[in-house]
């Protein structure tokens, strides 16, 4: 009788455990293929019941997974965050602008292998501008985090020399990332005419010849 317990009890464990990897399996489906739909459609023109199709799921079992279109737009850009580099770290590169400078390039090279994100990127972030648009707040606090900590490396630079007394760092911030952007775009627009890590490692180096001390 304790054998038969014992081994009901193990049994029930190993299907918890098989039930878990497969509800963790199936969340992670509907998640990429969310992304792609996203990315395509944007939020307004993405259908929970496309996403539920694609993911071989009744529109019920999509939501046992994400309680909502909203709740699964959340999953996404934070999956899409994790994606990129589990979110570009400039605080590690705070000493001056060359650092962070060169991980931007690095960060635009690696994106030109996920044309996926980029595009999630691009089109959210502008449908995001309407302030009732549920990605809003994210848009708005990635772009607050990056120029801020950009502006801290180029302060940084101009404290210790690195950088020309005049440079507002601030200014520079905004410039780096709108170029970053503007190339995003065009490249999503002509992938094959467009080089976008080697123009933006250009306009870099450039950037920085302009700026030094």
């Amino acid at each position: 009788m304790e054998a038969t317990e014992t081994a009901d009890r193990t049994a029930g464990g190993r299907g918890r455990r098989q039930g878990y990897a497969t509800g963790d399996a199936r969340r992670a489906r509907i998640l990429n293929i969310a992304l792609q739909e996203f990315g395509e459609n944007g939020y307004r023109g993405t259908s929970l019941a496309r996403i539920a199709e694609r993911a071989e799921l009744t529109q019920a079992g999509l939501l046992h997974h994400f309680r909502s279109k909203q709740d699964l737009l959340t999953a996404v850009l934070d999956l899409r965050d994790r994606m990129d580099g589990e979110r570009l770290d400039l605080a590690d590169h705070a000493d001056g602008a060359e650092g962070a400078l060169a991980a931007l390039v690095d960060l635009v090279a690696h994106n030109a292998r996920q044309p996926g994100l980029v595009q999630l990127f691009t089109v959210l972030t502008g449908e995001a501008v309407t302030t009732d648009h549920p990605a809003h707040g994210w848009a708005q606090e990635r772009y607050r985090v990056l120029t801020t900590s950009l502006t801290t490396s180029f302060r940084n630079g101009v404290e210790s020399g690195e950088i020309r007394p005049d440079v507002d760092p601030a200014v520079c911030a905004r410039q780096v990332l709108a170029m970053m952007d503007g190339l995003q775009l065009q490249w999503l627009l002509e992938p094959e005419d467009v080089d976008m890590a080697a123009v933006f490692g250009d306009y870099v180096r450039g950037f920085l010849a302009q700026i030094r001390a």
